[in-house]
């Protein structure tokens, strides 16, 4: 059983976050050199591509939301009144 809904957008996000933090970490422990330049872009890019795929979700979950069931057209069962 799940504990909460699952969320892509903050996945990628997060994703895209730990790259940039793993190049920093390489870049100062002289594992190999990089331009400060570099993790802009992906920074901004991981950002845009986990909005992306946030509202992606929400438009996925509010569809199911709003579609009927199978027994939709029918009307709710009514209580008998005591004899």
């Amino acid at each position: 059983m799940l504990r909460h809904e699952f969320q892509p957008g903050r996945l990628v996000a997060g994703t895209f976050l730990a790259l940039a933090g793993i190049i920093y970490v390489g870049d100062a422990g002289d594992a190999w050199q990089t331009p400060w330049l570099v993790v802009i872009p992906l920074v901004v890019g991981g950002l845009f591509l986990a909005g992306v795929a946030g509202a992606v979700t929400r438009g996925i979950r509010r569809r199911r939301r709003s579609a009927p069931g199978p027994n939709h057209d029918t009307p709710p069962p009514q209580p008998e009144a005591p004899h």
